[in-house]
């Protein structure tokens, strides 16, 4: 059986831009200054791993300890473990990767690509992001009396936030109806819990 191995022309494409990389650098500045750079690169970009990655940490557990969504958290976590081990392995290309998703600022752009894709992926991630610490309140429809609405599966008519007036559920596109009128009740909040 012929295993085919796809990563290999990844792995050779960057040892071949590693090296054009470090050889620019030591043209540009000199071999003393491009293995200082390096050295530096990496031992900054650790120590910032290290204090990043504590403070992800404490982030994500109060997260979880307030009953918080917490993904901003745990995306954060793993994009410091993985700028991490880009400064661990030796190179300029993978220091400037691991610096750019440890430095909180580039990390935050790198979150927000890293979020959309996996929402673009699975729609219902982006669902329930959004849904997430939401009011949500229980209830039922309960139709008019002699409205003729009823289990026939005529949907209610609401009042969306702009204004407009139409069938509940997809495919709703306006209309005239009854309104639901009542109140919000404030009761304990079962989340605090």
């Amino acid at each position: 059986m012929l295993v085919r191995s796809t990563g290999m022309p990844f792995v050779l494409l960057y040892v071949v831009l590693e090296v054009v990389a470090i050889a620019g650098l030591i043209a540009w500045i000199g071999l003393g200054w491009t293995l200082l750079v390096l050295l530096a690169g990496s031992v900054l970009g650790l120590l910032l791993a290290r204090s990043e990655g504590a403070r992800a940490a404490r982030a994500l557990a109060t997260a979880v300890q307030r009953g918080k969504l917490a993904h901003e958290e745990a995306t954060d976590g793993l994009l410091i473990a993985i700028g991490g081990v880009l400064l661990f392995i030796p190179g300029l290309i993978t220091d400037v990767l691991g610096l750019a998703l440890v430095f909180p600022p580039t990390r935050a752009l790198a979150r927000r690509r890293m979020v959309r894709a996996a929402e673009r992926a699975a729609p219902g991630l982006r669902t329930a992001r959004i849904r997430y610490g939401a009011t949500v309140v229980d209830g039922e429809t309960v139709p008019e009396p002699g409205s003729g609405a009823g289990p026939s599966g005529r949907p209610p008519l609401v009042t969306g936030p702009d204004g407009s007036r139409g069938p509940a559920g997809p495919g709703g596109n306006g209309g005239s109806g009854p309104v639901i009128e009542g109140e919000i009740v404030d009761g304990p909040d079962h989340r605090d819990r």
